[in-house]
C-alpha cells in the first residue's frame, strides 16, 4: 500500500500502527534478509514509536499523513543510539548521539523507523566496481533477485520494491536515487540542491549532495518532501526561508497545461525498449492534456564536470579515511586506492571546474524557458546482473569512480546533469522489459520548482498503472 492509502487507513483507525510495524518488522526479517536491504532493523524503536502513534491518534492527537506510518532510512543518516556504518568496514561500529535533522522532522511527523537500509559503502564516495562493495554484501533486487538494485542507495530500492516499508530515505550525490528507483520500478525524488537539510548524514561532495524519498508514488514522495523540506540553519547550504517554498498543493494535477520536453540526446548507448516507453509516456502526456515536444539538451561536459566536482570534494570529505591508510579496510579494490589519486588535484583545478560548471548551470536553466520538464529515460538499461561476465557486459561498466549513478561517464547522462546542476528530478515507473524488468522515466525541472516535477509525475501515474505493479515475492 502507498503512503497515502497507509495514512488514510490509520486516521481513520482502520489500520493499527502497532500491527502494520509489526507486520513490516517480520517481512524485514525474512525477506529483507534474503535481498541484503537493512543493515540494522530497529526492532525496539519502532515499536515504541508505533505504539506512541496508536495512542496519540485514539486520543484525537494526529499528526498529519505520515504519523503512525513506518520507513526506512539510508544508513548514512545518524540516528541517535544507532549504527551509521556508512555501508563500509571501517565505521561498522561506529554511532551518534544526535538524530539529524530529517531524523527529528520525521519524529516530530510521528513516523516510526523500522531500520537503517543497506548502501554502497561510503555511497561509492572514493569509488566502486560493483554490487559487491557494501558491508552487507550486494542489494538484490527483488524482480530478478540476480540483479542488482543499482547506485548508493540500493538497500533503500530494495525495501520499496519488496514492500518491507512503504517509503525510505536515499541520498543522490550523482543518479543514486534516481537509478535504483528505475532499476526497482518505484518512484525516487532527487529534491533540488539545499531543499533537503543533510545536517547528520555522511559528506561525499558538499556542494551536490541531496537526501529525498523513494516510495510506491510521486504523490507519496510529495507527502514525505512536505515534512522533510525546509531550511535548517544547521545545514550551511540549505534553501532560505526566502527561497521559493515547496508547497504540496502545488503538485496538484491541473491548471495550466504543462510543456513537456522530450529529450533525444541522452545516453551514448541507448535500449530500443527503453526509448519506445518514453515515447509512449510522451503519448500519455499528450493525451492528458500536456504539451509536448522533442528537444535536445545543450552539448557541454556536464559528466565531466559532475565527476572531477566529486572526485575533489570526496577527497576532503574522506581524508582522514585516506591519510590514515584506513581505506585498505574498505571491500572494493577501487575505493582502497581512489583516494590518493584524487588528493593530486589542485585548488586551481577545482576552480576551473566550477567556473565551468556555473556556465553549464546557465545552459541548463535556460531550458526551462521552453519547457516546464524535460523527460527521458532514467537508465539507458533495465537492472543488470550482479556479476559481470567479461567486458562487453553492461555490468561490467559501472562507475569506476564516484557518486554511484550505476554506469561509466556519459557526457549527456540525465542524472549527471541535473546532479551538477542542482535540479529537481523524479524517476518513475515507465513500463517493462521483455524479461519482465522495470523501466524508469526522469523527470527533471527547474531549481527549487520541485512540486512541478512533482504534478508531471503525478499526472503522469493519474493515467497509467506501472507503478502499480509489484514483483512476485514469496
Amino acid at each position: 500500500m502507498s503512503v497515502r492509502a497507509l495514512g488514510d487507513g490509520i486516521r481513520e483507525g482502520r489500520i493499527s500502527p502497532v500491527a502494520l510495524a509489526e507486520g513490516y518488522l517480520e517481512r524485514a526479517k525474512t525477506i529483507g534478509a534474503r535481498l541484503n536491504a537493512f543493515v540494522t532493523v530497529t526492532s525496539e524503536l519502532a515499536m515504541k514509536q508505533a505504539r506512541q502513534a496508536e495512542a496519540e491518534i485514539k486520543a484525537g492527537r494526529y499528526r498529519g499523513p505520515l504519523h503512525g506510518v513506518p520507513y526506512a532510512v539510508k544508513d548514512l543518516v545518524a540516528v541517535k543510539g544507532y549504527p551509521t556504518t556508512w555501508g563500509a568496514k571501517p565505521y561498522a561500529h561506529q554511532s551518534f548521539d544526535y538524530d539529524a535533522t530529517v531524523i527529528e522532522r520525521l519524529n516530530e511527523a510521528g513516523a516510526v523507523l523500522l531500520g537503517k537500509a543497506a548502501m554502497i559503502e561510503l555511497a561509492g564516495g572514493l569509488g566502486y566496481s560493483s554490487g559487491d562493495a557494501s558491508l552487507t554484501g550486494p542489494a538484490r533486487n527483488p524482480w530478478n533477485p540476480d540483479c542488482w538494485t543499482c547506485g548508493s542507495s540500493s538497500g533503500s530500492g530494495a525495501i520499496v520494491s519488496a514492500g518491507l516499508a512503504p517509503w525510505a530515505l536515499g541520498s543522490d550525490t550523482r543518479g543514486s536515487i534516481l537509478c535504483p528507483s528505475s532499476w526497482c520500478g518505484v518512484s525516487g525524488l532527487r529534491p533540488s540542491f539545499g531543499r533537503v537539510s543533510r545536517y547528520g548524514s555522511m559528506a561525499i561532495a558538499y556542494s551536490m549532495d541531496k537526501l529525498g524519498p523513494m516510495a510506491r508514488t510521486a504523490d507519496d514522495c510529495a507527502l514525505v518532501l512536505n515534512v522533510i523540506g525546509g531550511h535548517d540553519p544547521k545545514d550551511h547550504d540549505s534553501v532560505e526561508s526566502t527561497a521559493k517554498v515547496f508547497s504540496y498543493k502545488e503538485t496538484e494535477p491541473g491548471g495550466a497545461p504543462l510543456r513537456v520536453g522530450r529529450l533525444t540526446n541522452v545516453f551514448a548507448r541507448k535500449d530500443s525498449e527503453a526509448e519506445r516507453a518514453i515515447d509512449e509516456a510522451a503519448k500519455v502526456f499528450q493525451q492528458a492534456g500536456a504539451t509536448v515536444e522533442e528537444c535536445e539538451f545543450p552539448d557541454g561536459p556536464f559528466e565531466e564536470a559532475a565527476e572531477l566536482t566529486i572526485l575533489m570534494e570526496a577527497a576532503s570529505a574522506f581524508e582522514h579515511l585516506v591519510q590514515s591508510g584506513d581505506c585498505k579496510g574498505l571491500t572494493d579494490p577501487l575505493g582502497q586506492i581512489n583516494g590518493y589519486a584524487s588528493e593530486q588535484f589542485s585548488v586551481i583545478d577545482y576552480l576551473h571546474v566550477q567556473r565551468v560548471r556555473t556556465m553549464l548551470q546557465k545552459m541548463a536553466d535556460s531550458m526551462f524557458d521552453k519547457y516546464s520538464v524535460l523527460i527521458s529515460a532514467s537508465q539507458p538499461t533495465t537492472a543488470q546482473p550482479l556479476h559481470a561476465k567479461d567486458e562487453d557486459d553492461p555490468a561490467a561498466r559501472r562507475s569506476k569512480r564516484s557518486g554511484g549513478g550505476g554506469f561509466h561517464m556519459d557526457r549527456r547522462a540525465p542524472d549527471g546533469v541535473s546532479s551538477l546542476c542542482g535540479l529537481p528530478a523524479i524517476s518513475i515507473p515507465c513500463g517493462f522489459s521483455k524479461a519482465k524488468l522495470p523501466y524508469g522515466m526522469q523527470i527533471m525541472g527547474r531549481a527549487l520548482e520541485d512540486a512541478t516535477v512533482l504534478k508531471a509525475a503525478r499526472l503522469y501515474q493519474t493515467h497509467t498503472e506501472w507503478h502499480l505493479q509489484h514483483p512476485s515475492l514469496s
